[in-house]
């Protein structure tokens, strides 16, 4: 058995705010496809204000990527130092690895 004392805070934000942005780059081109897809549609119907969810749509995907990288950046901060100050109480998580 393996004892996690710690996690390198720094380290595990870098971590967690790669991965957010990642899944901010698929949710916003989900998104964006939407909305292209609903903006269209309504501007074929003669609707003057679909153009607004067509543009809302593209500027998806630029926008959710950096924010879910900035929360998901603060927030992978905020549980390392938190799980670090547990685990000083606690004494960490019990990890099992096996070498190969």
């Amino acid at each position: 058995m393996t004892i996690l004392k710690r996690i390198g805070v720094l380290s595990c934000g870098k971590m967690m705010g790669a991965l957010y942005a990642l899944m901010g780059l698929i949710f916003g081109a989900i998104f964006s496809l939407l909305s292209l897809v609903g903006g269209l549609a309504g501007l074929a119907s003669g609707e003057d204000q679909a153009i607004f969810g067509v543009l809302f749509g593209v500027g998806a995907i630029v926008i959710l990527p950096i924010l879910y990288g900035i929360f998901g950046f603060l927030g992978g901060l905020l549980t390392a130092f938190l799980y670090n100050v547990v685990a000083g109480i606690a004494g960490g998580v019990e990890l099992q690895l096996q070498q190969t």
